[in-house]
């Protein structure tokens, strides 16, 4: 798990870097399906990774929206505020945190519980899920988007030490 969390962040940085070359009308141009533009995408990555990892901490969760963040130097900014925690917490998990039991209100009222595993798992495939949208998105954009490959990122080597 941990792996998928350092491949996450390192295509995520490759995003970024391919969004300097863009302009800002094109990164927040209204597009079909996901969130709409291509930096309000990599705004709600960030902030559902770091939500997610405050709620299973106990702590609150981050209230703003897009509005405040409308530039990538902005979203980047963002994102280094959030990671430590973030990283933090990743580095930290062990197999006794598996099965322990994150309790949520839903907006209807509904209370939901859910293992933490399952969220780690559904944060990094919300992600990945989100850098699909934005490989079509670039293509539409006339570029080549960021590639997905896992292999070759030297990710087991990182991983070993963690």
């Amino acid at each position: 798990m941990k792996m998928f969390f350092h491949y996450n962040w390192i295509i995520r940085e490759e995003w970024y870097r391919w969004c300097e070359e863009i302009s800002e009308e094109e990164l927040l141009k209204e597009r079909t399906g996901g969130l709409g533009s291509i930096l309000e995408t990599l705004f709600h990555i960030a902030d559902v990774e770091w939500s997610w990892i405050r709620l299973l901490e106990g702590k609150e969760d981050f209230q703003e929206g897009f509005d405040n963040y409308k530039s990538l130097e902005k979203v980047r900014q963002l994102d280094a505020r959030f990671r430590p925690e973030v990283e933090n917490f990743v580095a930290n998990w062990d197999d006794s945190m598996e099965h322990r039991v994150l309790t949520t209100i839903g907006r209807d009222g509904t209370v939901d519980t859910d293992e933490w595993g399952e969220v780690m798992r559904h944060v990094i495939a919300h992600e990945i899920h989100h850098i699909g949208q934005l490989s079509v998105w670039a293509r539409e954009v006339g570029r080549e988007p960021v590639s997905a490959n896992l292999v070759g990122r030297g990710l087991p080597e990182l991983n070993k030490n963690k």
